[in-house]
């Protein structure tokens, strides 16, 4: 078959091409043996053609046919036709077949751990072993393909609004705030390690310095956390920075990059978005990614607990921490499922959660609540707005904690109440983040987006005197309830990154080891400049309805950042760690079972 070439997909014949010679190439996805007839899927990235062979034409040809197992690798030569039976509407080539006239089996295949179709039971680490077969599945091509599409749009649009795609270093200097790096050890310099860039935030601020204006780059990088479904150890994110920017600017561009990324799927993003203060944010819905397609709203009950009769509430109102609840609406649950709401909230570290049931014979609460006293009762339904046949729910604490508590209560309420509506793309803009917070671990504040987060210009002399009160230009895009990119203006002024540095608790000398290629560049005349980091895995798992980051990144790691395929991190050998300069201590693994 030196001379045989590929005339089509497996997925782009149809009626039109009847009569026509076609010389397929893909894998056997199925076979149905009918004694003197075959029928064989044959499958390629764009999709499956149904070929027929005929032991009454060729008893050889159906000799090998007969020999086909799922996946072999083929070529087949033929002639297209219309299907005399039954057209096949969930096949783009459903209305035809093709007439099997010689076939080449180009490779044989081991029977698969797993059957290769999208609806699979086989677990997701047998799946994540077995990558190269899990990509074969019809459903992971397809979300490959809009992978491609989006990144391919990305450029386009970005390359017509002027910017520049510049690659930044992978090999880097360790600085770390927040996340874990990843080290990598010298060999010419021992004792001595590069990062893996977290992001490429001080390389692409530096390329402002440098004169560029405009810059992107779809980029890889790499943090060293806990994972979860929408984390992973090394992600792809969309970096884009500018010099010169007003906020409405910034925005505007993104805006546009939105609507053109989301319309690939026929979504509408309507622009100008919208935008919502942190501090809203928190109140209504108790997270900074709120999930706005459903109105139920976080309410502050602490001034009506202040005067209620002895109870823990009026004890935690008086002393200044803060009662919060929401109407969950036409709610009415059994004792068995407040069980289970409670044990869902003690899950993710909050101490429970009680209640009022506004039911048609009157008022139903837990001693916690009924301790406040009727008045109190009466007051918090009327202030709610609460009707008969809803439920109140009230949890007290700090106030960051309670508010976080509530947001997620109210997601786990929507999701068991499918309070959700399906179809709708609710994406805005969430600003004026805290600068800082104060971390009691550390006993010291710490940036809450980046130390390279430039303040309010009226807020900045509230910097050493109430550094809690100080808000950033910063900005996230959330859509549906995630995060789907965060940015900000950047501190192009040394004096100001200094007075940064010094209020996170650097010294001078530690500011300067860690940062002081950076600090100098400042130096030498830094255009005011801002940016945005944009999640292209998390807008591709959106876009294509997956659950997992997992199933949009080619060759993921596990939940405990193992690459099942390839057997990766693995020991190396004594001979590799001397040249190195490195020993391994052997301990106890954490992670060990």
């Amino acid at each position: 078959m030196e001379n045989l070439e590929r005339t089509h997909s497996c997925g782009e014949l149809s009626a039109t091409n009847q009569g026509e010679q076609t010389v397929l190439m893909g894998w056997v996805s199925r076979r149905r043996d009918h004694g003197h007839i075959i029928f064989v899927d044959v499958r390629d990235r764009e999709g499956i053609t149904q070929v027929v062979f005929d032991s009454e034409n060729n008893p050889d040809l159906q000799h090998t046919a007969k020999s086909l197992r799922s996946e072999f690798v083929v070529a087949v030569k033929g002639t297209v036709r219309v299907r005399a039976g039954a057209k096949n509407p969930n096949l783009k080539t459903g209305e035809i077949e093709v007439a099997g006239e010689q076939l080449w089996i180009l490779s044989e295949a081991k029977t698969t751990p797993f059957v290769i179709e999208d609806d699979t039971s086989a677990s997701e680490d047998l799946r994540l072993k077995y990558r190269y077969l899990d990509l074969r599945r019809p459903r992971l091509q397809e979300t490959f393909r809009i992978r491609h599409r989006i990144s391919m749009a990305i450029r386009s649009y970005m390359d017509r609004q002027g910017f520049w795609e510049v690659e930044t270093p992978i090999l880097t200097k360790s600085t770390p705030e927040g996340a874990r790096d990843y080290l990598v050890p010298s060999r010419l310099y021992h004792g001595q390690f590069y990062a893996l860039p977290q992001s490429p935030q001080i390389f692409k601020q530096i390329l402002m310095i440098s004169g560029f204006e405009k810059y992107f780059q779809i980029v890889r990088c790499f943090r060293d956390e806990d994972l979860r479904a929408d984390r992973q150890p090394e992600f792809t994110q969309v970096d884009i920075e500018m010099s010169f920017p007003a906020i409405d600017t910034l925005f505007t561009l993104i805006e546009g990059l939105m609507a053109e990324v989301y319309g690939l799927k026929g979504i509408q993003i309507a622009t100008p978005l919208d935008r919502m203060t942190w501090d809203d944010a928190m109140q209504r819905y108790g997270s900074d990614k709120p999930d706005t397609r459903f109105d139920v709203f976080l309410q502050d009950f602490t001034e009506i607990f202040k005067t209620a009769e002895s109870s823990v509430f009026r004890e935690m109102a008086c002393k200044g921490e803060s009662i919060r609840g929401l109407v969950a609406p036409k709610v009415s649950y059994s004792r068995k499922q407040l069980d289970d709401l409670n044990a869902f909230i003690k899950q993710i570290g909050g101490a429970g959660v009680a209640y009022i049931k506004v039911g048609e014979d009157g008022l139903t609460a837990p001693p916690v609540v009924k301790n406040a006293g009727q008045s109190t009762i009466d007051a918090i339904v009327r202030t709610s707005g609460a009707q008969k046949g809803d439920t109140i729910f009230l949890m007290g604490g700090p106030r960051e904690t309670v508010l976080a508590m509530m947001g997620a209560l109210r997601l786990e309420l929507a999701r068991r109440e499918k309070w959700i509506p399906e179809g709708n793309w609710n994406m805005f803009w969430v600003v004026d983040f805290p600068l800082l917070e104060f971390d009691a671990s550390e006993n010291r504040w710490v940036s809450r987006h980046h130390p390279f987060t430039a303040p309010r210009d009226e807020d900045l002399e509230f910097l050493e005197s109430d550094p809690g009160r100080v808000r950033a230009k910063a900005y996230d895009l959330v859509l549906n309830g995630s995060e789907i990119g965060g940015g900000s203006i950047r501190i192009h002024r040394s004096d100001v990154q200094a007075r940064i540095f010094k209020r996170l608790g650097f010294t001078e000398e530690e500011a300067r080891d860690k940062f002081g290629f950076f600090l100098e560049a400042l130096e030498y005349g830094t255009p005011p400049h801002g940016g945005i980091a944009l999640g292209l895995d998390r807008m591709v798992m959106i876009l294509s309805g997956q659950a997992s980051l997992r199933d949009v990144i080619a060759f993921p790691k596990t939940a405990r950042a193992m690459d099942l395929m390839s057997g990766s991190p693995n020991l190396v050998s004594e001979q590799q760690l001397r040249e190195l300069g490195l020993g391994v201590v052997h301990g106890k693994d954490k992670n060990a079972s």
